[in-house]
């Protein structure tokens, strides 16, 4: 990105905006000023305020990013016209009459049962291991998002209601309860290990590093990527590959769309419809296995 790019105070403003008063995450607003200064400089850092339709549209035919990135980039000036709009700093959003680019859907990538046991399968001999069993079962049995689960804190956990509460996207609440299993190790790492990894320090956060601060992203990430490593999966993986793992596997065996939209914090059912295309997907590909497939 070029350092030389100076925001202008309706940028900030608008930034000001997505931050304090629609309570987007740094990240989310950290995505906006990236699109924002990326059209800053196809127009050589002038004040993209004032554009008009037609600049906008050579703006997205002349970039030769994907689709999807056109799509953000035309989200974040349109919501970003609309708040001139709404300031009365210009009269029409110059974006209204653009369509967004057709996106292909992404079936989101998961893994099988099989692999699933095998990344929990953790040997278990040092706290470490035994903080890494407990995070990798909360993460897999609940679906939650990676900063949903190193945000976790002690008073989170309901061990008598065997739950835990999270608070998700737009600072809402969801409740999400814990299996037998899940809550063992969950138990066995904050009575018997937690205390020797904080080194007498004190924390809310119930997974701690070595040095008894939180965990941190990139943290997991390592440790995520070593648990593979060890296990043989071979896979690109993620935390955001477990949820999905949590929401297929729950499809598959039953689990209504509708819980599973509760269970993942989803706003709209069709962000949680697409679950229902790879299980549908899973289908066909067993299918094809059948002896008579294609005689």
């Amino acid at each position: 990105m070029n350092k030389e790019v100076i925001l202008n105070k309706n940028i900030e403003k608008y930034l000001d905006y997505l931050k304090y008063e629609r309570k987007l995450s740094n990240n989310t607003v950290a995505s906006y000023r990236y699109n924002l200064i990326k059209v800053l400089e196809y127009f050589n850092n002038q004040d993209i305020t004032y554009l008009n339709e037609d600049d906008i549209r050579m703006f997205l035919y002349k970039n030769e990013d994907s689709a999807r990135t056109k799509a953000h980039y035309l989200t974040a000036l349109k919501t970003f016209y609309d708040y001139m709009v709404e300031l009365e700093i210009i009269k029409v959003n110059p974006s209204i009459n653009i369509k967004m680019p057709k996106l292909e859907k992404r079936l989101p990538k998961f893994l099988t049962e099989e692999e699933v046991n095998k990344l929990l399968d953790i040997k278990l001999t040092k706290p470490i291991d035994y903080r890494n069993k407990a995070m990798m079962e909360v993460l897999y049995a609940t679906g939650v998002r990676i900063s949903e689960l190193l945000n976790l804190t002690l008073s989170n956990y309901s061990r008598e209601e065997d739950l835990i509460k999270v608070m998700g996207k737009g600072k809402k609440e969801r409740i999400i309860p814990l299996s037998d299993i899940t809550m063992k190790y969950l138990d066995l790492y904050i009575n018997e290990y937690r205390n020797f990894l904080l080194k007498e320090k004190s924390s809310e956060y119930i997974f701690v590093n070595y040095n008894g601060n939180k965990m941190s992203r990139q943290g997991f990430f390592k440790i995520l990527k070593e648990l593979c490593d060890k296990s043989g999966i071979n896979k690109e993986i993620s935390p955001h590959i477990l949820r999905h793992s949590f929401a297929t596997h729950l499809l598959n065996n039953g689990a209504d769309l509708r819980i599973i939209q509760e269970l993942l914090g989803h706003e709209n059912i069709s962000t949680t419809e697409i679950y229902s295309h790879v299980s549908n997907e899973k289908i066909q590909e067993d299918y094809k296995k059948h002896p008579h497939y294609d005689n």
